[in-house]
This record gives structure tokens, C-alpha cells and sequence, in this order.
């Protein structure tokens, strides 16, 4: 019974490094949502709920950490939620655990078929955040994580448009909603969640063992879609200094199938898309080194180097693989002097296994919102970021 996630979440308490890995997230989401402040959705969104408006900002760059089993991104509407409600660590870390638990057991055959699991997940552990942090007990859970299932829903069409962060955005105001319906009052019947599970092709339990979020979270070094980490991570490792772009004759990307899902936008045109490309992965790894914000622009997307290398890039994928890290990416590069190059990678840096150290941390921090304010954002309790958040955005509404 998917209902089975709010006596888990009413009833679970952080461990040490539970708290850690909330400390971590509360950072990075803040960081990455700050990065944000110019982006036209700022104005989309000036006069939408507050957890609405910073899940959709936090979202919109595609910076924010991943939880590879299930395919979503967790802190984004978990942090959202509970900053938007008053919430803590607690109220964070049992969100996201539902979150983890319950994409999961939606599995990747929900993710291929086109869900974008984020929302779907999303909405009913963006209730649990607002529930906790309302003071619902499990009961409560219940009726407003079955409140929330109209708003869990959101597609993989979306990528590459302002739709994608924005139906995150949907999701977490969904569930903040449900809480406080529910906690005035509001009737529902919980049965609703087994019934929406099986719809969107759910099957099996939840598994309720182990840490908060199991097999943790990934944090990106790269402001693009979390499949093209890897790429970008492998290109990094080609002999390229001094080369002339226009000297790359041919370049071959072989990857698993499943690591192209959401890479849907072969010749990106604005920088939205070109967070969707396994061609320009390699692409922006090759001429920018260590691809940051400036890189993911309109005019770095259609910068020429970069469409020259566009342009010679063929994607061969191989089948097989339920997750976006399965297997490994390979890369064979050749320039017209007949040279080549070849590169492979399995994970890349941020990857749970191969956690970012702080001094990459601290970099992204840093390059999200500058020197100065770095400081202010590390230290940031779940206090005190309400108010940063709304003095950086000001105008949403509650």
C-alpha cells in the first residue's frame, strides 16, 4: 500500500548522516535557485505561491541534485515545500524519502514511457514536507497525499521549454496545497494513491528500509540534464588543448539507450535545449573545459564551433539498462589529420560513488552566486533560508 509512506514518514527520525545530506541539499538548492534570479521565469511566476515560484526557479536552470533510482529530483520540491511551510531537516528528510521510495517503485518503465517522475513523485512527497511542517500526524499524511494526486502528473515533452520547470513548480504547490486542505479539514479517501500508482504503471511496494534517501543523492557539476554528466565528464578526459574545433572531422558517442531518454534536442537551438543533448555534451566539454552557466545560454548553443561539432557528431546507442548511469559512455574523436582520440566513463564526479569534495562544493556555491555571498549560502540554516528566499524573489504570494 503506497499509503504505507505516511506511517513511515510520520514515524521517521534523521540519523547523523541523515542531517548531513539535509545541511548538503538545503545548500545546493538554495545556491542553484539564486543562480536563477535573471532568468525570464522570475517574472513568469512573480505572483504564483511561494513553493510553486522557488521550485520552478530552483528547477529552471537544471542544476539541482538527482536521486538516480528514481529518476527525479528530489531537493528542488522537497527543500521548496518545506521552506515554503516552515518546516526543518526532518520534515525535508521525510519528504524525500518518500520521494526516493516512491519513484522507485514507480521504476524506470514509468520514466521511458515518457513521465516525468520529478512531478509525479513529486506532488504527493511535496505533502508530505508541507504536512510535517503543518503538524499532521500519519492520518493527515494520508488524506493529503491522496489530495495530491491530481497534481502528480508532468511529461518528458516538456524538456528543453519553460514547461519543465515549470510543472515542477505545479507539483510542489500541489502538494503544499493538499497539506493545507487537509489540515483545515478536508476529507479523502487514501485508496486513491494505490489507484493512481497502478494508472501510471506503478507495480509493487515501496521499500521502506534503510537511510532516509537510499543510495543517496547526486549533485551536478554541470547545469544540464543529469544524463549528460557523464559525457560532458568523459570529452573533459580527450587530449584537446590547442586543437582547432574546426579540425574534428568526426566525432562517435556510444552509449546505453537508456542514458538517451531525456536527451531529446539532437540540434539545440536555444540554451533550454541544449540541456537536452548528448551532441552538444560533447560539444561544450570540448571547447569550454569545465561547462558552467554562461555555457548553457542562447548564444553559446549557437555559437559556431560549437554547430561545427554539432554537426559531426553520431550518437550510437546499445540496448539494454534500467537507469540513466547504465553501462558506460564511450567517445572516439578523429580530426583531419587522421588522428584519434577515444574516452570512456562509467560515473561521473557528483555520482553518489564518487561524491563531490567540498572544495567542488564550495566552486559551485561560488559560481552560482558569487564570492561574496558564497559564505552566506553554506552557512544557511533551514531558518534563515525562507528569508533569503523571499528577499531575493519578492512578490510571490504564500
Amino acid at each position: 500500500m503506497i499509503a504505507a509512506l505516511a506511517d513511515w514518514a510520520a514515524e521517521f527520525e534523521p540519523d547523523e548522516a541523515d542531517e548531513a545530506l539535509a545541511r548538503r541539499s538545503l545548500m545546493d538548492t538554495v545556491a542553484v535557485t539564486l543562480a536563477a534570479a535573471d532568468d525570464p521565469v522570475v517574472e513568469l511566476t512573480a505572483d504564483l505561491p511561494e513553493a510553486l515560484r522557488w521550485a520552478a526557479v530552483g528547477h529552471v536552470l537544471d542544476f539541482d541534485d538527482v536521486h538516480l533510482p528514481s529518476t527525479s529530483h528530489i531537493s528542488v520540491v522537497c527543500a521548496s515545500a518545506t521552506l515554503a511551510t516552515g518546516g526543518g531537516p526532518r520534515a525535508y528528510l521525510a519528504a524525500a524519502g518518500v520521494m526516493a521510495r516512491l519513484g522507485t517503485a514507480l521504476g524506470w518503465s514509468h520514466y521511458s514511457s515518457g513521465w516525468h517522475t520529478t512531478c509525479t513523485a513529486g506532488a504527493p512527497a511535496a505533502a508530505v514536507a508541507a504536512g510535517l511542517s503543518l503538524g499532521l500526524d500519519a492520518e493527515g499524511l494520508k488524506r493529503e497525499m491522496a489530495l495530491a494526486v491530481p497534481g502528480a502528473g508532468g511529461v518528458q515533452r516538456a524538456f528543453g521549454t519553460s514547461g519543465k520547470c515549470l510543472q515542477v513548480g505545479f507539483a510542489t504547490e500541489a502538494g503544499v496545497r493538499a497539506a493545507r486542505l487537509a489540515a483545515a479539514g478536508a476529507s479523502a479517501e487514501p485508496a486513491a494513491l494505490d489507484q493512481w500508482f497502478e494508472l501510471v504503471g506503478g507495480a509493487g511496494d515501496p521499500d521502506l528500509s534503510g537511510p532516509a534517501v537510499p543510495d543517496g543523492l547526486a549533485v551536478k557539476l554541470h547545469p544540464c540534464c543529469y544524463a549528460m554528466q557523464r559525457p560532458i565528464s568523459a570529452a573533459r578526459t580527450l587530449p584537446w588543448d590547442g586543437k582547432d574545433p574546426g579540425d574534428v572531422t568526426r566525432i562517435v558517442v556510444t552509449t546505453p539507450e537508456v542514458g538517451m531518454q531525456p536527451l531529446i534536442h539532437h540540434r539545440p537551438r536555444t540554451g533550454l535545449e541544449a540541456k537536452f543533448s548528448m551532441e552538444y555534451a560533447v560539444a561544450t566539454a570540448l571547447l569550454d573545459g569545465f561547462p558552467g552557466l554562461a555555457d548553457f545560454t542562447d548564444a553559446a548553443a549557437v555559437r559556431q564551433h560549437a554547430q561545427h561539432l554539432i554537426e559531426r557528431t553520431e550518437v550510437r546507442v546499445t540496448p539494454g539498462g534500467e537507469s540513466l548511469m547504465a553501462g558506460e559512455t564511450h567517445i572516439q574523436l578523429e580530426t583531419a589529420d587522421g588522428s584519434q582520440a577515444e574516452a570512456a566513463l562509467d560515473l561521473p564526479q557528483g555520482h553518489p560513488q564518487r561524491p563531490p569534495s567540498d572544495a567542488e562544493l564550495a566552486a559551485k556555491v561560488a559560481s552560482c552566486v558569487g564570492e561574496q555571498r558564497s559564505r552566506e549560502v553554506m552557512d544557511l540554516t533551514w531558518e534563515k533560508a525562507p528569508g533569503l528566499l523571499r528577499r531575493s524573489f519578492p512578490g510571490s504570494s504564500r
